[in-house]
Order: structure tokens, then sequence, then C-alpha cells
């Protein structure tokens, strides 16, 4: 038997996977990410058949703009899965697209990043799909623990770290030491909260109806959080449907009324980090008074967001070097380097 699990092994490469709400990422040993893909899966139903019909950025295009055959779904709700056959097909489609057409005989082991918030049935669905999809082996590690390997943090070391990682579903806040988690907490709310934020901002103010994808495209353009010093900010004009008269109509608001329309969310991430402040040992937060806090995910990339925590904590306040990939990246360096074998979890 021994011999045939090793034939089946031969050539298997080994991957490791950040399933996030927003985007799905791998990392393949040797050769970095290879894959950055939004994780978006349309389907498509004929004659009450429903099939796949694009994943990723095809999948993405699609995002209300559908017709009524098709329905783009995001599987991944919150970090954690939301529609369980959907993200295994979105996790085959991926590993296919990695593999290339030689996938018959090869079977990986993956690592996938869990929130550290999710419950065990939570982590139970993210490991069935992803051995449904083919893996002969599932690892699990804490997305906190991959976003400080990641940022080059000295995880190995008694030395007391904080690391924010602001996702699209769920902001993770954790305080770290010895390759463990000392304190943390999963906060509810990342990009998406930021997005419906300014839809509803939007509608309230100016009564006019604009979608998710524009509502994600003015945050990554224009989303900053705290008002500029002049009071305006950059101008930014808006395409919707207005809701008095239900026609298509342009309106123009600058980036003070963002500011303004975001200061919830990120108002909820800075009570994040104040809560796992006020719960770490006077130790470790002796030590966070020297390293600082390092801001990971896609939310550090919102201009200013650094400068207000610094205001609010009284803390240093950096952003790791490559946010986005940051869990990606530390997902597969926890996989690889023996040092960090201690941190994946088989279930």
């Amino acid at each position: 038997m021994g011999f045939f699990s090793n034939l089946l092994k031969f050539g298997t490469q080994n991957m490791a996977i950040d399933l996030g709400t927003a985007n799905t990422l791998v990392y393949v040993p040797d050769q970095g990410i290879i894959l950055n893909e939004p994780s978006v899966v349309a389907i498509e139903t004929l004659n009450g058949i429903k099939r796949v019909k694009a994943v990723g950025d095809d999948a993405k295009m699609m995002m209300g703009k559908t017709p009524d055959s098709i329905e783009a779904i995001r599987p991944l709700r919150d970090g954690v899965i939301a529609d369980i056959e959907i993200a295994e097909e979105m996790i085959k489609h991926f590993i296919r697209k990695v593999h290339g057409k030689r996938s018959l005989f090869r079977y990986p082991e993956i690592t996938i990043c869990v929130p550290s918030g999710s419950t065990s049935v939570e982590r139970r669905a993210i490991r069935d799909a992803a051995s449904n999809a083919g893996a002969s082996a599932v690892y699990l590690i804490l997305e906190p623990m991959a976003a400080a390997i990641g940022a080059d943090m000295p995880v190995t070391e008694p030395v007391g770290s904080m690391v924010v990682d602001i996702g699209g579903g769920t902001t993770e806040v954790a305080v770290l030491s010895l390759r463990g988690l000392a304190y943390t907490t999963s906060v509810r709310t990342g990009g998406d909260k930021m997005d419906e934020a300014i839809v509803s901002y939007v509608r309230r103010h100016h009564n006019l109806l604009i979608g998710e994808s524009t509502a994600e495209r003015i945050k990554k353009d224009y989303g900053v959080a705290v008002a500029p010093a002049d009071g305006i900010g950059e101008q930014i004009t808006i395409k919707g449907r207005d809701l008095v008269n239900g026609v298509p109509k342009e309106i123009t608001i600058n980036q003070s009324h963002i500011a303004e329309a975001l200061s919830e969310p990120i108002g909820a991430i800075v009570e994040g980090v104040r809560i796992a402040l006020e719960n770490t040992a006077p130790e470790l937060a002796a030590d966070i008074v020297d390293q600082g806090i390092v801001l990971t995910g896609g939310g550090a990339l919102i201009t200013g967001l650094d400068e207000h925590l610094r205001e609010e904590t009284g803390l240093p306040v950096s952003i790791a070097e490559d946010p986005l990939s940051c869990v990606a990246i530390g997902t597969g360096r926890a996989m690889e380097d023996p040092v960090f074998r201690g941190v994946l979890m088989t279930a």
C-alpha cells in the first residue's frame, strides 16, 4: 500500500490557500502566490439543472449584472463558508487551475486558514470542502497567526506582538507570543461592511441607489478613515438609480462624506483593538508598546487608517509590506518551514 500512496503523491504540489470572503489566494512552495482571484462563483440554471458558469475574475464581472438564469454567489460570508457546495466547486476550480490538466493523479496536501473566531462546525465545513475537492490531507491555520508570519513578525519568540488583519468579512485582532495566540478576538466587520456603509450613506443622504461593486470601487479609490484636512478632499462622481423618480442619475460627493460613511465600521475595528489591548497580560502589553501594532489585510490600505489607530491607541502602528497577500504568504511559510509546524491544526 505504501508504494501506491507514494506513487500517487509523486509530483504533487502542496498548496496553501487563503480562503477569504473577498479574494482567494493560492500559494505554492518555490513559486510563491500564483493565483489571486475574487471568491465569486456564477451559477447558471438551465432546465432546472445548476452548473458552474464562471469562477473568480470572470464571475466578479457579472456581480449585480446577471440575467435571471445566472446568479453570482459569494460562497463565504464573514470569513466562513455560507454555501458549502459552491465553496467546494470554487476550491476544486482553483486546485485545477493551479495544477493544470494533470490533476488526475495529484493529491496535494492543502493548508487553509480559518478565522480565529470560527466555531468547530465552520472549521469542519472548510475541511470537508477541501478534502472533497481532492486534497489528501487538510491542515488549518488561524488567520491572525498566518498574517503575523507573513508580515515577518517574531512569532516564535517570547515577545508579544499585535496583529490586526482587516479582511473582507472579518477583522482579526490578536496578540501573539511563542507560536500561539495569547489573546484573540474576531470582529465581524471588514471590507464588506464598509461597502454596505457607503451604499446606505448614499441612499440616506442623496436618495441614490448604488450597487455593491460601485461602492467597493469608491472605497478602494477614495476611501479615507478620517476626513481630509481641508474638509473636502477629492470630488467623486457616482452613478446609480435615483430613488425619487426612478431614473439613473449621477451625483458628486467628496471624500469627507466617505469618511463620514466609513466612521461606523472603522469605529468597530478600533473598538475591537481596544478590547484586545484591555485583555492583554501586562508583560505582553509592555512588549506591544515597543513593537507596536501591525496592520494587514485589504482594509489596511484605506488611507489614514494607521494614523487614526495611532491617535486612538497612542501606540506605534505600521502597515505590513504587502498587506493583501500577507495571510497567504504566512500560510505557505507555515506549511514549508518546520519551525512553524506547531501552528498547524488538523481539525
